[in-house]
């Protein structure tokens, strides 16, 4: 099909558009209080795990969930620990399914992660402690971490016997 001057349709541009966010999940938790409160020798251990996820809601609709598990240790003790689980519902229109798990996996994480950390900061501040400001997250880096574990996967399973 062309148009009156001769030349093809141009495709729609590619969109993302936030429909939704909230918080799917948190739970924040000091079973050393008031102990854990008291000034400390040293500074607390502190690791931090974060995965993403998305699934199909509908034709365009997505929801991606970010989780955020994290400990604070200190002499073999806990001082806190939390889970977020942060989500979001997009919808993706016009995007080549050669990108689209890189725009959820990547860019809509990208996009929850500001108000994911706020609310970890604010968690953690809540508990007694000071805010926990987590660093930004390399989200292509973890993409690629999981496209090569899954790769590696798939490999293993494939070896012929």
């Amino acid at each position: 099909m062309t148009i009156g001057n001769g030349s093809p349709p141009e495709a729609a541009p590619p969109q993302l558009n936030v429909l939704a966010q909230y918080t799917k999940d948190l739970s924040f938790e000091n079973p050393n209080a008031p102990q854990s409160l008291a000034p400390q020798g040293q500074q607390p251990q502190i690791n931090i795990q974060i995965n993403v996820g998305a699934n199909n809601l509908a034709e365009s609709d997505y929801e991606v969930t970010l989780t955020i598990e994290g400990k604070a240790e200190t002499a073999g003790k806990v001082m806190f620990s939390f889970e977020l689980i942060y989500g979001g519902v997009f919808r993706l229109l016009n995007i080549p399914r050669e990108n689209l798990s890189p725009m959820l996996l990547i860019e809509c994480p990208r996009l929850l992660f500001p108000f994911a950390r706020e609310i970890v900061a604010t968690s953690v501040r809540d508990g007694g402690f000071p805010p926990l400001m987590l660093d930004p997250v390399d989200f292509v880096g973890l993409y690629r971490q999981n496209m090569e574990r899954q790769a590696a996967a798939e490999a293993a399973q494939v070896k012929p016997s």
